[in-house]
């Protein structure tokens, strides 16, 4: 990008994240087990959170750089600036998801007893604060930051590699460049990043889960023990628990959130490079 669009990134990335929630929102059914509820919190929280992490990997990437880089993928620029920004959002991601995932397993196919059910997202925040601390709120935060910090790393340098030469052999082949093919780009680009991703840190997120919803407070809370302890009991697929629907939904979403985003920044005159 050129220039200090300073907000502008981050309007950018809250159409993104709004143009993801409603792309992927079907697909959760799928993924999570029981019924996904809480359909608007998670639309709002998914916008908040496209905002930061794309306008802080856009910001941290403009500097880390030095400016424009005549559209040639910088590493030493992409991978920090997006683990900068997927760390950050882990703060906020981490009480939400937990919250979510509380439940998603009371759904109803559960066996928890109704008694023991939470009424809504507030209530299970606020029972899991009073009877695990605000620590507990946080659990699973460590892995969560591992998560959305290689998983970011992964997903923007999959996203610049792909677009920097769907371009080139675009520019190669004498193709004159449109909306319609910046939109083609743009979904190739963010689909395979979202598959990149998904598919380099899934064992990372199935950890995460059992963290979140073992109810056992003696629960180890090393991902990395958790996922030895899996492989050792289903091997390699047990790792990678949910890993269809969870590839069917990343496509569609990151296309979406992706094609949103640049178009949006177009619309903002924030400038990019091979545009």
């Amino acid at each position: 990008m050129e220039g200090n669009s300073g907000y502008k990134d981050y309007v950018a990335g809250l159409t993104a994240g709004i143009a993801m929630v409603v792309t992927g929102h079907p697909f959760d059914t799928v993924k999570v087990k029981g019924l996904y509820r809480g359909a608007t919190s998670s639309f709002i929280g998914m916008a908040f959170e496209s905002s930061l992490v794309f306008g802080i990997y856009s910001q941290t990437k403009l500097l880390l750089q030095g400016g424009s880089d005549g559209g040639k993928p910088q590493p030493p620029a992409i991978v920090p600036s997006a683990a900068f920004g997927g760390a950050i959002i882990s703060f906020i991601l981490c009480p939400s998801e937990l919250v979510k995932c509380r439940m998603q397993v009371q759904g109803a196919d559960s066996v928890v007893l109704s008694s023991s059910r939470y009424g809504g997202p507030l209530e299970c925040a606020l029972k899991t604060v009073k009877y695990e601390g605000i620590t507990g709120i946080f659990r699973g935060g460590f892995t969560t930051l591992l998560r959305e910090s290689i998983g970011n790393a992964v997903f923007f340098s999959t996203y610049e590699y792909v677009r920097y030469h769907l371009h080139l052999q675009l520019k190669d082949a004498s193709f004159e460049s449109s909306q319609l093919t910046d939109v083609g780009v743009g979904i190739m680009s963010g689909g395979l990043g979202g598959i990149a991703c998904w598919t380099a840190v899934l064992p990372l997120d199935v950890a995460k889960t059992i963290i979140q919803t073992t109810p056992e407070k003696n629960q180890t809370r090393n991902p990395f023990r958790i996922l030895q302890s899996i492989y050792a009991r289903s091997g390699l697929r047990g790792c990678y628990t949910g890993l269809g629907p969870t590839i069917v939904r990343a496509f569609p979403a990151n296309a979406a959130a992706i094609v949103t985003w640049e178009l949006s920044a177009k619309l903002l005159g924030i400038k990019r490079d091979l545009n």
